[in-house]
């Protein structure tokens, strides 16, 4: 008879079946709590995991399973998602908030097991709840298997470069305010490199990340955004870089002087120390599209060459991108993105598609009392997919799911939106800005082969819409500015090495256009179970959007050959109108 053992020791999980068939599971401990931390002159409180910000990196090889406890001693609901991993068969330790799970509560604790597959690159994990994830993130580093190599020369050093943001004010504070306003949030006081502003803000210069390099050495950067709200350009002076993956899978090389990078991204960058010894700038700044308030500021890290010279006085510069709203060279770079596609890393693009979708973007308005909102004309600022804004349910959608709870969400999210106009006329008619509330999910056949065409719309606001994908990767087959056409586009499609990815800004409008963006997805492991998509919160403002969805197994039922899949929409950085709920009081329901 087999005896299943689970033992916790020196960090380590030991799953045991039997008595000579154990296997190690790495074991982390997260303590998110408050901790005060000094930027642009003056300190303040933050979130933290383990007191570290940016936080700890987690490393795993390909398919590997780590456990991680996290122990909430903050003083506001929180949880943690392991962005881009696809977590097969495992739902509950996804992380966003009011879909696969309640929040942890303050005082609180919640074991999560991370199930890597074929994620092989770099990922990052995050808070999935408000805005905590502007301090509560760090990266996810995974190798290849033992005995396995890069698909390129093994570099000399490595190290996590993460992109993000940084306000003055308290962030609780910050969304709280905006959620009651119904306006924008305010713009961020600084963008960070591993969590310093650099040399061009006030009293930040002692404390500049600075990468020490030997020359003629290669060396692979892993970069991250996890800006809040901005797509960021990202360069480093006189260097170019080779772009050799993206979103934990590998990519075609090639080489720029510059990186396109969007919110929830990672791209996975070489550069060789090929220069004269001196000190050389690595600087980020806001890629913005739409004619929207952004940070205009640049942040600075410092390439520092070891050895014996005399540096300059004034390091150079990168040569970003002139124009902050230079959309040719942002669409230039994403669309170079090819994937890998040897024989080692092969794809496999779904050619028969069983389900068409077609998915609008929106920013959107609903009426407040007297005009009394922040938003334009008195209005609070929200936002939909098919013209439908997410509602929190009461408890997690999985948990209603599971346990047939009846209720607590729909099940008739449109395939098409149900209004069809001209999406990037640049004057459209005030009525289309109101959108439906509703909690709703989208049935998906068992095993389906999707194709999603992601359309932005001019209403209220035309701007880039990053777009993430809870547990899967999907194949970005092509891109377009202006009104998807279903006879002509399908013709440019990339069916041959699309990159595969997991987040993906649709562009924005550019002479009276917006982004169009074809993507496919299929589940194709044997004995699989269904997947589920949800869309969630990530952030929201009239500046900028972002979705996420949720892909998890359903209960299995063989007699319905049936997945509870695509789920909800979008909301404004809190729960919209009169229904927005302060998730710092808010306690799902058992």
């Amino acid at each position: 008879m087999k005896i299943l053992i689970s033992l916790q020791l020196l960090g380590l999980t030991l799953l045991c079946v039997g008595i000579f068939h154990c296997q190690a599971w790495p074991r982390y401990t997260f303590v998110v709590e408050e901790t005060p931390y000094r930027r642009l002159c003056s300190t303040k409180n933050i979130l933290t995991v383990n007191g570290q910000f940016p936080g700890p990196t987690l490393y795993a090889r390909m398919g590997d399973t780590i456990i991680v406890d996290v122990y909430n001693k903050g003083n506001r609901n929180i949880t943690i998602h392991w962005h881009g991993v696809k977590q097969l068969r495992n739902p509950w330790s996804d992380g966003p908030a009011y879909i696969t799970q309640c929040p942890i509560q303050p005082g609180g604790s919640f074991t999560q097991t991370i199930m890597f597959s074929s994620e092989e690159g770099t990922l990052w994990w995050h808070a999935h709840s408000d805005w905590d994830r502007a301090t509560v993130h760090g990266a996810i580093v995974i190798y290849p298997n033992r005995g396995a190599t890069y698909p390129f020369p093994k570099p000399h050093a490595e190290f996590p470069i993460i992109l993000g943001e940084w306000w003055k004010e308290d962030i609780g504070q910050l969304y709280n305010e905006t959620i009651q306003s119904g306006g924008d949030p305010n713009i961020s006081s600084a963008f960070l490199i591993n969590g310093q502003p650099g040399d061009l803000y006030p009293c930040s210069k002692p404390d500049t990340f600075k990468l020490m390099v030997d020359y003629g050495k290669t060396y692979l950067l892993r970069l991250i955004n996890s800006a809040m709200q901005e797509i960021l350009f990202f360069s480093i002076a006189n260097h170019k870089v080779t772009v050799v993956g993206s979103d934990a899978s590998y990519t075609k090389p090639f080489s720029s002087d510059y990186v396109t990078i969007s919110p929830g991204q990672t791209i996975d960058l070489l550069f060789t120390a090929d220069q004269s010894p001196n000190h050389y700038y690595i600087a980020a700044k806001a890629y913005v599209g739409g004619a929207v308030v952004y940070d205009n500021t640049t942040t600075t890290a410092m390439l520092q060459y070891n050895g014996n010279y005399t540096s300059t006085s004034t390091p150079s510069l990168p040569n970003l991108p002139y124009y902050h709203n230079d959309t040719k060279a942002s669409v230039h770079f994403t669309g170079s993105l090819r994937s890998l596609a040897d024989k080692n890393h092969p794809i496999d693009v779904p050619r028969k598609i069983t389900t068409p979708l077609f998915y609008t973007l929106s920013i959107n308005t609903l009426p407040c009392l007297n005009n009394s909102c922040a938003g334009p004309n008195g209005t609070r600022l929200a936002a939909s997919v098919n013209n439908i804004s997410f509602v929190n349910p009461s408890i997690d959608i999985l948990q209603a799911y599971y346990y047939h709870i009846n209720g607590v969400f729909g099940t008739r999210f449109p395939n098409f939106p149900p209004l069809l106009f001209n999406f990037t006329a640049q004057v459209l008619p005030l009525y289309l800005q109101t959108p439906k509330l509703g909690t709703e999910v989208k049935i998906l056949k068992y095993n389906a082969t999707v194709e999603i065409v992601f359309q932005g719309t001019n209403l209220v606001a035309g701007d880039d819409h990053p777009m993430h994908i809870h547990g899967f990767s999907f194949y970005v087959v092509g891109w377009g500015l202006g009104n998807f056409d279903e006879d002509k586009d399908p013709l440019t499609y990339n069916l041959v090495d699309p990159p595969l990815l997991n987040t993906i800004a649709v562009p924005v409008n550019a002479l009276q256009k917006k982004g169009s963006l074809p993507t496919k997805f299929f589940r194709g492991l044997p004995n699989s179970l269904s997947k589920s998509v949800f869309f969630d919160e990530k952030m929201l403002s009239v500046g900028n959007m972002s979705w996420n969805w949720n892909l998890f197994p359903t209960k299995e039922r063989p007699s319905k050959k049936v997945s509870m899949v695509v789920g909800n929409v979008i909301y404004l950085a809190g729960k919209l109108g009169a229904n927005f709920i302060n998730d710092k009081n808010y306690v799902c329901r058992k």
